[in-house]
């Protein structure tokens, strides 16, 4: 009986990029089958590269979810822009997503003149499909690839996963052979401790509004496994202003028991386990311009 031959291992890292809002966090869970980003309505919600590890036998494909590129202001804004650009140019390709419906802004021609000096295979990916007309889109796709050359272009809608397996498949037939980078039954390079400051921040992305949701910073000060089996999760939310604390914790502590309970109740969800979560709320003027906080972030001061 003759032996199977098994095809060699492929592996790519392939850095998702783009203007903030265009679906980009949306697309890397889609593809990955569960949250390893979170996902807001609101533009600028990742803050540091996440690594989401999808099996494709022989294919491993390692999808980087980086911060929206936008133009920086603040210390915080200019390491999170800086790691946007870090996971494409260490990247073997790299995923242009676009926001169809919004189609060719300022911020997305800025990108695409930045791109054209980088030396990778670049993929057109055209996300929210099912949000415009189609008679819209490859006029879209003509402007687009009148700027940049393409290796390939696909059209999505990661909501809703139209496409993206697609997608995935083409991803794996073009990844290079070598060996896998990860174990095959990793999701994600992110710590249970930063998945926990991600998913309570998540919460406070959908439950404020005005200046309050990006000048918000979650650590988990503390991660106590228990005999049970069940965890204790310590997290600290830190603002810059009083008023932005009120507004967190909100009318006799309602707003802040209720993102401790949707974070818990996801918590619970993505790790199989029981989790007791506990919520703190600082003041502290000048988070998004310290240097130790960019750093636990996972990001580098870019000063």
């Amino acid at each position: 009986m003759s032996e199977e031959v098994q095809a060699p291992q492929r592996c790519a890292i392939i850095a998702v990029i783009g203007a903030p809002n265009a679906g980009k966090s949306t697309l890397v869970n889609a593809a990955s089958g569960t949250k390893v980003s979170i996902v807001s309505p609101k533009p600028q919600t990742t803050r540091f590269r996440i690594r989401a590890v999808i099996m494709r036998p022989p294919a491993q494909l390692v999808l980087t979810d980086t911060p929206g590129i936008f133009n920086p202001r603040r210390r915080l804004d200019r390491a999170m822009v800086a790691a946007a650009w870090g996971g494409a140019t260490d990247s073997d390709m790299a995923l242009l997503v676009v926001d169809a419906r919004a189609g060719m802004t300022e911020a997305l021609q800025a990108i695409i003149a930045k791109l054209k000096k980088v030396k990778l295979p670049i993929w057109l990916v055209l996300n929210k499909i099912d949000l415009i007309p189609r008679d819209r889109l490859l006029p879209l796709t003509a402007a687009l690839t009148a700027e940049l050359t393409f290796a390939e272009t696909f059209m999505i809608s990661a909501e809703k996963r139209d496409g993206v397996d697609k997608l995935l498949q083409a991803l794996a037939d073009a990844a290079p052979e070598g060996p896998w980078l990860f174990p095959e039954d990793d999701l994600s390079d992110v710590p249970n401790r930063m998945l926990a400051a991600e998913v309570v921040r998540e919460q406070i992305l959908r439950m404020t509004h005005e200046e309050v949701p990006h000048h918000a910073h979650v650590e988990t000060e503390s991660w106590t496994e228990r005999p049970d089996g069940s965890a204790r999760v310590d997290c600290t939310i830190y603002v810059n202003r009083a008023s932005q604390k009120a507004i967190v914790i909100g009318d006799g502590g309602s707003r802040i028991k209720e993102i401790g309970r949707r974070a818990r109740q996801e918590l619970v969800g993505l790790l199989e386990r029981p989790i007791h979560l506990f919520l703190n709320v600082k003041e502290k003027s000048g988070w998004d311009e310290s240097r130790m906080h960019i750093r636990a972030l996972g990001l580098e001061d870019e000063g």
